[in-house]
């Protein structure tokens, strides 16, 4: 259980970030755990599978990626015939070498639909860092398309510095602002696009804090504002009825050493409503945010049953 409880400390703690990066890092310690289980049955291996999910679980309040891949895995083992421990642990492999075959493949294709969209002479504005995203961008600009890319630096963790850097090294013109300044910005740009960490059945999206405002400006200035996500970042718990939690954070990581009684607030994401995007920009295309559950459905059945 240590990979499990270390990767699961490191993600609490943002050494691993991005939702993408931290259902990789998940796949991987479960994997791991198998590898190297003491159990002598299958239910004694199931009761650690599971105790590994909730440790993961724990981690992040707003990672549906990682927890569909992980019901992913363990759903697999669960509904497999094999009770050989050996057996068991090969079914564990094979499931998460296919999810993350399956995150691959999606990247690749959302990437390829996305950069159709940026154009020669387009200026693109987006928040945050989101590795699908800044793929994207690389795309558009190794098919010979001349662009550029307004980022906001993220605070209170500067992830847009993140982005920056990787849109620099790939030899996209570039400008960091500040947060605050998008709307100052926004008639200079041609469209926004963003990443998110969760979408709900209602077809809302929830990303780094600050991005219903960006999206706020940008229907304001007519600007398009298309969010790139997989599908496996749907949460199924919201067609029952659950809200997607958002994680509220220490405000030592916005001010370490603030006057005392002064009150500080530090949710790290908010939900951008549906009405404000102009599309998801996912492996099935460009969709309507209000048709998610349906693609999900198709796409992707067994996440409702998880």
């Amino acid at each position: 259980m240590d990979a499990v409880r270390t990767t699961a400390d490191k993600i609490n703690r943002l050494e691993i970030r991005g939702a993408r990066n931290i259902a990789i890092a998940a796949i991987k310690a479960i994997e791991e755990l198998s590898k190297e289980t003491k159990a002598k049955s299958k239910e004694e291996f199931m009761k650690e599978l599971m105790a590994a999910k909730e440790i993961l679980f724990a981690s992040r309040a707003t990672e549906p990626l990682m927890r569909n891949a992980i019901r992913w895995l363990i759903g697999q083992t669960e509904r497999s015939s094999e009770a050989d421990i050996i057996k068991l642990k090969e079914v564990v492999s094979k499931a998460s070498q296919h999810f993350l075959k399956i995150l691959g493949e999606s990247k690749e294709r959302i990437a390829e639909i996305g950069s159709r969209r940026i154009r020669g002479g387009t200026t693109v504005l987006t928040h945050c860092h989101s590795s699908t995203v800044t793929y994207l961008l690389r795309k558009a600009k190794e098919a010979g398309k001349s662009f550029e890319v307004f980022c906001t630096e993220t605070r209170p963790f500067l992830q847009g510095r993140i982005t920056a850097r990787e849109l620099v090294e790939a030899g996209i013109k570039t400008t960091l602002i500040v947060d605050s300044a998008a709307r100052f910005f926004m008639n200079k740009i041609d469209m926004v696009i963003v990443g998110a960490d969760a979408i709900t059945s209602e077809g809302n999206v929830i990303n780094k804090i600050g991005t219903s405002m960006i999206a706020l400006a940008a229907k304001e200035a007519r600007t398009p504002f298309y969010v790139v996500s997989e599908l496996l970042k749907f949460d199924p718990a919201t067609m029952y009825g659950e809200y997607e939690k958002i994680e509220e954070r220490s405000a030592e990581e916005v001010w370490a050493n603030p006057p005392k009684g002064l009150i500080i607030r530090n949710p790290v994401f908010d939900v951008t409503r549906r009405d404000f995007i102009h599309g998801i920009i996912c492996e099935e295309g460009i969709i309507s945010p209000h048709l998610v559950s349906e693609v999900v459905k198709r796409r992707y059945p067994w996440i409702f049953g998880q």
